[in-house]
């Protein structure tokens, strides 16, 4: 059957997603409980790093759930989750600084972004055609595979993955690059100390590896189908 196999990649990247997200909430909930000695929030955390960098237009909101955080350069937000937009930990401050790098990111034109933000209208399209193709597959496979060629359902899955991994791939240098510009500013701008450094940088590491486990886990899939199209060819 074309999708058994990948079902157990995805339970492997799946479970290993899991590890990384309670990594993650591991790491936040232990650096939150640091208080900042400046005793910013989160909040001024995010307001002050826009104004340093002569950002103005862009608002920063309390946007509800856990780790929630995130821009939205549609409309020129960043949204921080009640946790970080009232904290007043390395956490927090971490958090608020590297969703302000992605507003810096925007505000500069940096190319990796304006990539990723072109690509989303195809992602989206691609999960939807591979979302489709695996219900069909699930519940009407037999019609599916007498209906069309098999080399053809492979290669629209395989042309799909091909967007869903390059957009995680590029995913990458955006989300690093902003925890970069978040943490040279926090340092250069005394907004913790070298303690609470140490844990920001820490807690933005974690949050990476999720795109970084998303990223290996959509590259998988992509091979394991280019070998059964390739299989076929032999």
């Amino acid at each position: 059957m074309l999708t058994s196999p990948i079902f157990i990649i995805g339970i492997v990247f799946m479970l290993i997603g899991l590890a990384v997200g309670q990594m993650l909430k591991s790491k936040f909930k232990k650096y939150s409980k640091i208080p900042l000695s400046t005793n910013m929030s989160g909040k001024e955390v995010a307001e002050k790093m826009l104004i340093d960098h002569g950002i103005g237009g862009v608002r920063v909101e309390c946007f509800q759930g856990k780790l929630t955080d995130h821009y939205n350069p549609s409309n020129k937000t960043v949204n921080l989750s009640p946790e970080v937009y009232e904290g007043r930990s390395a956490a927090s401050a971490a958090i608020a600084a590297h969703e302000c790098g992605h507003a810096v990111q925007h505000a500069t034109a940096y190319s990796m972004l304006q990539f990723r933000s072109a690509m989303v209208p195809i992602q989206n399209a691609s999960g939807k055609i591979i979302n489709a193709i695996v219900m069909i597959s699930i519940f009407g496979g037999y019609f599916l595979f007498n209906a069309l060629p098999y080399n053809l359902i492979l290669y629209v899955i395989i042309a799909a993955y091909s967007v869903i991994t390059l957009f995680s791939i590029i995913t990458l240098p955006v989300e690093f690059d902003a925890s970069r510009r978040a943490l040279v500013w926090i340092k250069q701008n005394g907004v913790v100390n070298s303690t609470e450094y140490n844990s920001a940088k820490d807690a933005l590491k974690w949050a990476a590896m999720t795109y970084v486990v998303a990223a290996l886990g959509s590259l998988v899939t992509l091979m394991y189908y280019i070998s059964l199209l390739a299989g076929r060819r032999d």
